[in-house]
């Protein structure tokens, strides 16, 4: 069995800093939050970097899933007992884990983060280098969808008080067939409560037309309950 560490002296699951992720967050090095990590982040990284590669991606790829279909918890939480189970780890370290892991695609999504920033907060926090860059590639092929869904499951509960856009045109890129490419990047300006919050979405624009394809999905939502 593959025995992940439990909390300890000093990295217990309550309030305050985890090591190294208290002074990059102290910092400002984190860019996916500017407030306090808890303090058993440093060991769910230090018990993710036990996992294999085979494992590390499989657990991922349940991640990824949940994100996209986040209604479906039932499922998410049964599939990660089976995971535990397969790979004779312990269930209640494994679901502090996914917490922990948790908090940067949740971050990330507020903030618009890119692949490399989502890579540098998880090697911040000390997960190691090749699965902070695995992690980070399968937030590159997922996180426009995730953005969709969170700005379309906002503007179901929250007013559009404004927006706004401009195109733009890739200049440079790791990735050859993107240069030249036009995006989209729009600033949508919600009401919750009563205070407004800021949303940035950054989108190719086959993106954007399904993006729009979503927009008018909510709408009609909207008037069946008016």
């Amino acid at each position: 069995m593959l025995r992940l560490r439990p909390p300890g002296p000093g990295r217990g699951r309550s309030r305050g800093w985890a090591g190294g992720a208290a002074a990059a967050a102290a910092m400002g090095l984190l860019n996916f939050t500017r407030e306090p990590v808890p303090e058993a982040v440093s060991a769910d990284m230090h018990n993710l970097n036990q996992l294999s590669a085979q494992q590390f991606s499989a657990l991922t790829e349940l991640l990824f899933r949940f994100l996209t279909e986040p209604k479906e918890v039932e499922r998410f939480l049964t599939q990660l007992s089976d995971f535990a189970t397969m790979n004779k780890i312990s269930l209640g370290p494994l679901k502090n884990i996914v917490k922990s892991i948790l908090l940067v695609p949740n971050g990330a999504l507020k903030r618009n983060l890119s692949s490399e920033q989502v890579r540098a907060d998880f090697i911040a926090l000390g997960l190691s280098e090749e699965k902070a860059s695995y992690f980070a590639e399968q937030w590159k092929v997922n996180s426009p969808t995730l953005t969709r869904l969170a700005v379309g499951q906002t503007l179901m509960i929250n007013q559009l008080i404004d927006m706004e856009w401009k195109f733009g045109v890739t200049a440079g890129s790791s990735e050859l067939e993107k240069v030249g490419s036009i995006f989209l990047q729009l600033k949508l300006v919600v009401k919750k409560g009563s205070q407004l919050e800021n949303m940035y979405v950054e989108l190719t624009l086959p993106q954007f037309y399904s993006f729009l394809h979503e927009m008018e999905r909510v709408k009609t939502s909207l008037e069946s309950f008016s």
